[in-house]
C-alpha cells in the first residue's frame, strides 16, 4: 500500500462532476489499484474513491486515475508532506461473529428464504475487494449477489455496492443485481439500497434454524 499525505485538490469526472478544494488529505493507493482520499474525520468513509481496476498517470504535480468506465479522478498535489509505501502481505479476511456466519450457512442451504426461485452458485465468491457472501441465480436465470449482515446498516449497502461494481466487470456472469440481507435493516439502509436498485430482505434467524415457536402471540 502507498500512503501520501498532501495538500491537494481533487476533481472527479464521470457519472457526475465533483471536486474538493485545496486542503491537507490522506491519499491511499492499495495494491489492487483502489484509491481512497480521506480527511481527518468522517469515520471510515473516504471523501472520494475509485475502485479497481484503475490505470495511473503520475506527473510532477498531479496523479490521474482512470477506470474502464471512463471515470477520471485527478489529484492536484500542491505540497507533499509524506509519501511512502509498505507491503501489508496477504490478509486472512474478516472473521464474522457466530450469528452472521451461521446466517450465511443457513441461507446458502435455503436461498429461497430470501427470494422464491433462488439457487446457490457459490458461497464466498471472490472479487478484487473481498468475497461476496452468496452468489445465486434467480428464477429467470439472472445472477444475484447477496451480502448478509446481522444488523443491516448503511455500510453493508456500501459494501455490496463495491462488490457489484467488481462483478459487473465479469461478463461471464451476465446481468447482475444485488440483495442486502439482515435480521433487521435500518430505514436509512433500506432507502440507500433502493436508490441504488439493490433489493433488501429481513430474515428470522430462529425460523431459519427451525426453532421458531408455534405458540400464538397477541402482537
Amino acid at each position: 500500500m502507498r500512503v501520501i499525505i498532501a495538500t491537494c485538490s481533487v476533481s472527479y469526472e464521470g457519472r457526475l462532476n465533483a471536486s474538493l478544494p485545496v486542503a491537507t488529505r490522506l491519499i491511499m493507493i492499495k495494491a489492487d489499484g483502489c484509491v481512497a482520499i480521506h480527511a481527518d474525520g468522517g469515520a471510515y468513509k473516504p471523501l472520494n474513491w475509485m475502485n479497481a481496476p484503475n490505470t495511473f498517470e503520475e506527473l510532477a504535480d498531479r496523479l490521474i486515475v482512470r477506470n474502464p468506465r471512463g471515470e477520471t479522478l485527478t489529484i492536484l498535489l500542491v505540497e507533499i508532506h509524506a509519501d511512502f509505501a509498505h507491503e501489508l502481505g496477504e490478509d486472512p479476511g474478516l472473521t464474522k461473529d457466530g450469528v452472521e456466519a451461521d446466517l450465511q450457512v443457513l441461507l446458502a442451504a435455503t436461498p429461497e428464504a430470501i427470494e422464491v426461485g433462488l439457487t446457490l452458485i457459490r458461497r464466498e465468491y471472490p472479487t478484487a475487494v473481498g468475497p461476496v457472501d452468496l452468489l445465486c441465480r434467480d428464477a429467470s436465470g439472472q445472477t444475484v449477489a447477496i451480502e448478509i449482515k446481522r444488523r443491516g446498516e448503511i455500510d453493508g449497502v456500501e459494501q455490496l455496492t463495491r462488490y457489484l461494481e467488481c462483478l459487473h466487470a465479469d461478463t461471464s456472469l451476465g446481468k447482475i443485481r444485488g440483495i442486502f440481507v439482515a435480521q433487521s435493516i435500518k430505514p436509512q439502509a433500506r432507502v440507500l439500497a433502493e436508490s441504488r436498485n439493490i433489493g433488501w430482505c429481513e430474515v428470522d434467524y430462529d425460523e431459519l434454524r427451525g426453532k421458531k415457536t408455534d405458540e400464538l402471540k397477541l402482537f
